[in-house]
């Protein structure tokens, strides 16, 4: 089935709303995953797998640095997903290189780390460059790295399949390079068996603005089951506060 992308963010929020994330944070949710599939990055694909655990993120502490200096900072986000932590992590990397000019942040124990595009893209058009590079998999790992140029409107993503095995410390984590003097998007893997240029990833979102969003109606569905419980609460309130007058 097809949907516009206005129904399509309205429902996701509302989704993540009733799933315990913040305000803001559902915002974010939101955003992100519309950002990956209206550029042809399988966004709804990433929510499919995510969704049966979203949940859990509200009973799971809260990220917490584990380390920081001037220039870097790690960051345990106890097993969340991307969706509601990942933000926060970009902009920490961001403004460090404001002060000093490069900072990196690494992030361990966090899902669902394709999110991270749409928070990429924001901080090279704040002028910034910034990288990102993690692994997927336990054998036959696959390495993604996304960047984007300061200044530009739109990243470049790739992703190599390898015959390396995953190391304990490389398990869901992701790196972030930000700069504000050195171009970090040359930093692309060369090795790629798939390429996204700038260029395309701009086309992709052309292509959804006039064709809409392309989704399973059992995923539509889930979305707007799991958001209806925001409705009835936002009902129930309603009716509570106007017996109070």
């Amino acid at each position: 089935m097809n949907i516009s992308m206005n129904e399509l963010k309205a429902a996701l929020r509302r989704c993540f709303e009733a799933s315990g994330y913040f305000v803001g944070n559902y915002e974010d949710a939101a955003n992100m995953i519309l950002w990956l599939e209206k550029h042809g990055l399988n966004g709804l694909g990433e929510l499919e797998r995510a969704l049966p655990y979203i949940r859990n993120d509200s009973d799971k502490p809260l990220s917490s640095v584990v380390y920081e200096d001037s220039t870097s900072a790690i960051i345990d986000s106890h097993g969340r997903s991307a969706l509601n932590c990942i933000a926060a992590a970009v902009d920490l990397a961001h403004a460090k290189a404001l002060e000093s000019g490069i900072a990196t942040v690494t992030v361990h124990n966090c899902h669902n780390r394709m999110f991270i595009l749409k928070a990429l893209t924001d901080c090279g058009r704040r002028g910034i460059s910034v990288a990102a590079y993690w692994q997927n998999g336990e054998r036959n790992i696959s390495e993604h790295t996304a960047a984007i140029k300061a200044g530009e409107r739109y990243p470049s993503y790739s992703e190599a399949t390898t015959c390396l095995n995953a190391s304990p410390e490389d398990k869901q984590a992701l790196t972030i390079i930000c700069s504000s003097r050195v171009d970090l998007s040359t930093t692309l893997n060369h090795r790629k068996t798939r390429l996204l240029s700038a260029s395309q990833v701009e086309q992709n979102k052309e292509h959804s603005v006039d064709m809409g969003i392309e989704i399973k109606p059992a995923l539509w569905d889930e979305i707007n089951r799991i958001g209806a419980e925001v409705l009835v609460e936002n009902s129930e309130r309603s009716r509570a506060d106007a017996g109070g007058r």
